[in-house]
């Protein structure tokens, strides 16, 4: 299960762009521990120096700070690289409304930027961030690849275009593509902090404070809450993946599904804590319930997540237990 087993061959190198981000920096951490070279890519626009600390004394580890929308920087960060783990993104359905354009040139110019260079320095797999938002408007549960409707909202668009540059890519140029369209990642080094914040570490470091948190809607919509460890099997066995599932995305998940008013009840009862909270109007562009079907991805990457919610939430509080205090 997992996957420490994972075998690539000696002397591969790993490029994590958006590295000292939540999902990039988990990433790097857990490729060094396989052993293999990890190159990093950061702007810090959203990712945290931080998050990057850690890694810099490692001699297999070496950082670039760039931006994925400049071409020479992408071509230079690919150069000798047989993997790439292309996370950097702007994030949340919210705040892609307030600015469509920025969201374009960053998700969708700066992923194709990634491609090019991919392509020009020969590297072996691109693994590239979606995201479940593609779904938009289509009401059937669970979601399944290749059933999707309407996009809701920029930021949804942007992963959706990224989607269809990477079918074209694998089709017209053979890089070896592979979406992964995360459903609601939760754990280590998820940011609390802002308005835009993911709503677990959002409620987690409320609580610890003694604040009331605000629930947007009714608190009845459900999500498939997806523990980092099996976000982190699922590109790294992408990685591994054959040619023939290359140029398609797959639905990155455990297969559940809970509502935020449940997952509040149960954040209470593991920090100890008994405080009301309140109800906000519903965000624009979310939808009311998610959950996917992760068949495709496990006859077709191996992907076998062992992370259940229950599990990924104790560990996630513990962790921010310990560096929120």
């Amino acid at each position: 299960m997992g996957y420490e087993y994972l075998k690539f061959p000696e002397g591969s190198k790993f490029l994590v762009t958006g590295s000292a981000g939540f999902i990039g920096s988990n990433l790097v951490e857990a490729i060094l521990k396989l052993g293999y070279q990890v190159r990093g890519l950061d702007n810090f626009s959203t990712g945290k120096k931080e998050n990057v600390q850690d890694f810099l004394d490692i001699p297999n580890y070496e950082f670039i700070e760039g931006d994925i929308r400049n071409l020479d920087t992408c071509m230079k960060a690919c150069e000798g690289v047989d993997y790439v783990l292309n996370q950097a993104a702007w994030g949340s359905v919210p705040r892609s409304f307030e600015m469509p354009l920025f969201y374009e040139e960053v998700n969708i110019k700066g992923t194709l930027n990634m491609m090019e260079a991919a392509k020009q320095n020969n590297v072996k797999k691109f693994v590239y961030a979606s995201s479940s938002s593609v779904y938009g408007d289509e009401p059937n549960l669970p979601k399944k690849e290749g059933r999707e409707g309407n996009v809701l909202s920029p930021y949804a668009l942007t992963k959706k275009v990224n989607e269809e540059y990477a079918k074209l890519y694998t089709k017209m140029y053979g890089l070896d593509t592979y979406g992964m369209r995360y459903f609601n990642v939760f754990g280590r080094r998820q940011n609390p902090n802002g308005a835009y914040a993911a709503v677990i570490p959002k409620f987690i470091k409320q609580l610890l404070n003694n604040e009331v948190p605000t629930i947007n809607g009714d608190g009845n919509q459900s999500r498939d809450f997806t523990y980092i460890e099996n976000v982190i099997e699922a590109n790294l066995k992408a990685c591994n993946a054959s040619h023939e599932a290359a140029g398609q995305a797959y639905n990155i998940a455990f297969g559940g599904r809970e509502s935020l008013i449940d997952i509040y009840i149960q954040l209470m009862n593991a920090l100890g804590k008994d405080i009301q909270p309140n109800f906000g109007p519903d965000r624009k562009g979310d939808i009311k319930h998610s959950n996917a079907d992760i068949s495709k991805a496990k006859a077709l990457l191996g992907y076998n997540p062992d992370w259940s919610f229950e599990r990924g939430i104790v560990a996630a509080t513990e962790w921010y237990k310990e560096n929120l205090s």
